[in-house]
């Protein structure tokens, strides 16, 4: 499972599931700390941080908007 993020959504209210998987961008939004654009192995948790090496191909340690997209796309290929 490579974007099983464990990001809280901040867009849900009442405690609702999400009814779709968090974008790239809100992701982003979410967890760079740093404000870089890019996500690194210390602002990453969960299913992200285990699968950092998967999502990061180019391994210069930061996993960026582009990659978190093709990842989302692998993801749900692997669903249907």
């Amino acid at each position: 499972m490579i974007l099983g993020i464990g990001t809280s959504h901040a867009l849900l209210r009442n405690n609702e599931k999400p009814k779709t998987p968090p974008r790239a961008k809100e992701i982003l939004k979410e967890l760079d700390t740093s404000k870089d654009g890019k996500l690194s192995k210390e602002e990453v948790r969960g299913q992200l941080k285990k699968d950092f090496k998967k999502i990061d191909p180019d391994e210069d340690g930061f996993i960026s908007k582009k990659e978190l997209e093709k990842a989302s796309k692998l993801k749900r290929k692997e669903r249907n």
